[in-house]
């Protein structure tokens, strides 16, 4: 089946999803491999009060793919020297992390970015302006108080918010600057963290976010810099002049707040196939990426919590990397239904749902995103994922 194909068979699925609302969802695919990245599939509106068409150009609000992004970060400052993967990150926060259930084990870059530092998302993780993370972190709803670091897998967003403070720690600049300078830059994207780093030719082509009723959910600015593109602090105020390097790692969104288009996360993904090398320059060692890709954890039916959401989603874990098709009792993660341990992320967030993803085996890759799927979305007929996922993923044969 052709790709335009699907994807009218998929916005036939969003429309019903959206309760037939006539202006449909944005939905964008493209293929790619190590050389060439393919014409794009694209349906639907980035903006509905505009009517402008999306565009594989377009920068969304990608979710949890981010995290992949700012693994390529941490990586990056490893390689320089500046960050151990395995050292107590106390040492970097200037303060110390425990879980005070367990208060000896110490928490490692590493057991944060493959989830296993015991922390949990029921305290919340966007954190007020003014809120320190170490107060945060104070809250005992922040940690799982039955499972020591390391010995459990539960995928926590807060996870990220750590790892963003210690990065502007050590390096004394904001987050979302220092990814500019260590990723985007460097592989050539028109990206940033919450829209303050892009310039206004990349704002003005916003996907705007929509529920499946088509409320606007996120990035409703019709082209224009957000007002307040961070949460704002609790006085209401919002001025970048108050940010202080790691008191609040999770100003930026360092989680899901990555805003890019399909074509520059297939560059992401181009990379990554190429074993670190970008337009025959070396942006990081095959060694780290092998690190990044290689799963640290694995599901066994009782060492972790399996999705989210959705169990059954999340089987194989590295470190801020999904690998599919497990195949295990309990594991329902065979997005592309023919078995291929694709790796890479998925994201869901604000009725969006998206995905990079990489054969390594065959050097080909997949980055899609889709908007306005309810939260309720039927589940699809080979995996845990979404219909519409299973949809958009499909390839050809």
């Amino acid at each position: 089946m052709r790709i335009a194909g699907l994807l009218i068979v998929l916005l036939s699925f969003l429309a019903q999803d959206a309760r037939a609302d006539p202006v449909v969802p944005a939905a964008v695919r493209l293929s790619f491999d190590r050389a060439a990245i393919g014409v794009a599939e694209t349906r639907g509106v980035a903006d509905r009060q505009s009517g402008r068409p999306v565009t594989a150009d377009d920068p969304v609000r990608i979710a949890s793919i981010s995290k992949l992004a700012v693994a390529l970060g941490v990586m990056r400052m490893v390689e320089a020297g500046e960050l151990d993967l395995d050292r107590d990150v106390s040492a970097y926060l200037g303060w110390q992390l425990r879980n005070p259930a367990f208060p000896d084990p110490p928490i490692s870059l590493r057991l944060l970015l493959s989830h296993r530092a015991s922390l949990t998302d029921a305290a919340d993780y966007a954190l007020p302006f003014d809120m320190s993370l170490r107060e945060k972190l104070d809250d005992p709803r922040a940690w799982d108080g039955e499972h020591s670091p390391g010995s459990f897998f539960r995928y926590a967003n807060l996870n990220f918010p750590v790892i963003a403070s210690v990065m502007e720690r050590v390096s004394g600049e904001r987050f979302d600057r220092l990814m500019a300078r260590l990723v985007i830059d460097p592989l050539g994207l028109k990206a940033c963290f919450n829209w303050v780093a892009c310039d206004n030719a990349t704002i003005a082509r916003a996907v705007t976010l929509y529920g499946a009723d088509g409320t606007p959910l996120r990035d409703d600015d019709h082209g224009l810099r957000p007002a307040c593109p961070i949460v704002p602090a609790q006085d209401g105020g919002c001025d970048l002049s108050r940010w202080r390097p790691g008191f609040n790692g999770a100003s930026f969104s360092p989680q899901g707040g990555l805003r890019i288009s399909m074509r520059d996360l297939a560059r992401i993904g181009q990379m990554l196939l190429n074993q670190g090398r970008v337009k025959g320059r070396r942006f990081l060692s095959p060694g780290s990426v092998d690190l990044l890709l290689t799963p640290v954890w694995t599901y066994d039916g009782r060492n972790g919590v399996t999705g989210e959401t959705t169990p059954g989603t999340i089987c194989r874990y590295g470190l801020a990397s999904q690998t599919l098709a497990t195949g295990a009792e309990g594991c329902r993660d065979d997005l592309f239904g023919d078995g291929v341990p694709r790796v890479g992320h998925a994201g869901e967030a604000y009725g969006l749902r998206s995905g990079l993803w990489i054969d390594r085996a065959t050097g080909s890759g997949t980055v899609y995103f889709v908007t306005a799927v309810d939260d309720d979305a039927a589940l699809g007929q080979h995996s845990a994922f979404t219909r519409v996922e299973e949809t958009i993923a499909a390839v050809r044969r």
